[in-house]
């Protein structure tokens, strides 16, 4: 008597075992759920310089590590921006997992587009997705200035929020304060023990701005 399996059957069994390995991956489009863009301000030689914070919150069927590829374009000024995996800022927020960049700039310190963008989001497979955002935010104070000498600070600041950021001798991140007394005396500001530098973060929330100075010694 013959096997109830012939080559045949044998041969659609390896089929299907193979094209269940390769629908793990699935063939969805990611998603973007959310995502915004914050004009900020770093201190320049001349002028503030302009930079695009850019973030999304993405999803994917397979996983955050599917998604290779993230881009931002501003269609009417023929500009493109592509953020690689491997490049990206990512970072958890109440389980929620965000990727992008704080690095958006145009050649030669330019001011960057205001208007439409266009998010691209690819993954791994090849799938992409898109979401439009617009932003037309602008600093509506004049920039901030952060002064240490002498034992004493003076905070020069019209914006609604003021943050000072410390960091270590080898110039390492240590933590942010929130500042609501903008000039005193330096022993009031209860810094960490190995704070040696402060640079000063000041927000507009309402237009999706915020500006840095460049650290300064706190001794």
């Amino acid at each position: 008597m013959k096997s109830g399996f012939g080559k045949l059957q044998i041969f659609v069994l390896v089929v299907c075992a193979l094209a269940s390995v390769f629908s793990s991956c699935s063939r969805a489009k990611p998603e973007i759920t959310y995502g915004f863009i914050e004009l900020v301000y770093y201190e320049g030689d001349t002028k503030p310089l302009e930079r695009f914070s850019f973030f999304i919150i993405p999803n994917d069927e397979d996983g955050i590590e599917n998604l290779g590829e993230l881009y931002l374009y501003h269609d009417r000024e023929q500009l493109r921006w592509h953020i690689k995996s491997e490049d990206w800022v990512s970072y958890a927020q109440d389980e929620t997992i965000w990727i992008g960049t704080r690095s958006i700039a145009i050649q030669d310190n330019e001011s960057l587009p205001r208007g439409q963008f266009r998010a691209v989001l690819v993954n791994k497979g090849g799938e992409s997705t898109e979401r439009n955002f617009s932003f037309d935010g602008n600093m509506r104070f004049p920039f901030p200035t952060l002064d240490i000498s002498g034992g004493r600070y003076i905070i020069d600041s019209r914006w609604p929020n003021n943050h000072l950021i410390y960091y270590d001798a080898e110039g390492n991140y240590i933590s942010t304060a929130t500042v609501r007394v903008l000039s005193g005396a330096v022993g009031t500001l209860n810094l960490p023990t190995s704070a040696r530098t402060a640079a000063l973060w000041v927000e507009d929330s309402e237009y999706s701005c915020s500006a840095f100075t460049n650290a300064v010694p706190l001794r």
